[in-house]
């Protein structure tokens, strides 16, 4: 620590990011990367773009990228607000719409960015346990709150809620700020974004990291009521007025185009998914229905950590977290086929 630090950077304890290690033919499953790769026709728009207008600033409202997810969305492009990464649109949340005298509400078992927000901009907070099953349970939210924010599906269980427990948890608190939190929302659960137009304390948060895998463009957006994004909109223009650069906002655009691409990758993610709790549950390993791009699985007569470091010497990287009610559970991330079988076959080899 250096003594020219403020005291509120003393008392940061920051988001640990999944591991980017450089191991030689490594399969690498711990950051929910898509195994695919973007549409071409986004790379070409990325490509199209490293061009002499680069010396020129974006458009700092991203206004095509707006109008082309409120076309996509059925929403209108007043109701959407586009950043760095879903990320950075979540902290312009929390900074403009979630601190209130009465806590934020959000489950003991989720993002670990939440807490990490909540220090950093001083917002008072309850985490609500999830049930036995790491399931969100509606009724445990039926408590005084500023506000709330759920993932949905959840990470790093993967299990997801119904739109129709949505719409209970917004009835339930129609005067405080709801979040829903949909990273990972097109690998099989329901978005919420058809109930912006009846909820006015409701906002949708997605990314294009995940299942348009463009992880690497940093691309994340919200969707709400035009109040809740003007409120983003300002904090955003009070920290950075550029967010998205001419590559990312036409790499954007250029995916939404691609419908055909999308559906099919999603697909193979998801019979992807299917195959690699197959194999898990055949292997002894209890898995959590999961709606997203990878699973949460343990297996009952192995620590967490010692499979994940058995793994790793098999250059296989998975990602494994130490609080006490998932110590022994991996989040996997689902891979392209060959990876899955060498995930397979590294357990088995281990737990032989």
């Amino acid at each position: 620590m250096s003594r020219f630090w403020s005291s509120l950077t003393h008392d940061l304890k920051p988001y640990v990011p999944g591991e980017q290690p450089r191991i030689a033919d490594l399969v690498k499953l711990n950051t929910n990367e898509n195994p695919l790769g973007p549409s071409p026709r986004a790379l070409e728009a990325i490509r199209g773009e490293a061009a002499d207008t680069l010396r020129l600033y974006p458009d700092p409202q991203a206004t095509a990228l707006r109008v082309a997810l409120a076309a996509y969305h059925r929403v209108q492009p007043e109701q959407v607000f586009v950043g760095n990464g879903s990320d950075e649109v979540l902290a312009h949340a929390f900074a403009a719409l979630l601190k209130h005298d009465a806590p934020l509400l959000f489950p003991d078992i989720t993002y670990s960015f939440y807490p990490v927000y909540c220090r950093l901009f001083g917002i008072a907070y309850d985490a609500v346990p999830l049930d036995q099953s790491m399931r969100i349970r509606v009724a445990d939210y039926r408590r005084p709150a500023g506000a709330l924010i759920v993932p949905n599906p959840n990470a790093p269980t993967g299990i997801a809620l119904s739109r129709r427990e949505i719409v209970a948890l917004l009835e339930d608190h129609p005067d405080a700020p709801v979040v829903i939190d949909e990273a990972y929302v097109d690998f099989g659960a329901e978005t919420a974004i058809p109930l912006v137009a009846s909820h006015r304390n409701l906002l949708v948060v997605q990314t294009m990291s995940k299942s348009r895998a463009l992880a690497g463009l940093r691309i994340g957006y919200a969707i709400g009521d035009a109040d809740l994004i003007e409120a983003l909109t300002r904090v955003k223009d009070s920290f950075n007025s550029y967010p998205l650069g001419r590559p990312a906002q036409a790499g954007a655009i250029a995916s939404l185009e691609d419908e055909t691409y999308f559906q099919e990758s999603r697909a193979r993610v998801i019979e992807g998914r299917e195959r690699l709790t197959s194999g898990l549950e055949g292997a002894g390993f209890e898995v959590l229905p999961s709606l997203a791009n990878f699973v949460f699985a343990r297996h009952p007569a192995h620590q967490g950590a010692a499979l994940a470091a058995a793994l790793r010497e098999q250059a296989v990287i998975v990602r494994h977290f130490t609080a006490p009610r998932i110590s022994d559970y991996l989040r996997i991330t689902v891979g392209t086929d060959e990876q899955i079988d060498r995930l397979l076959s590294a357990l088995s080899r281990i737990l032989r």
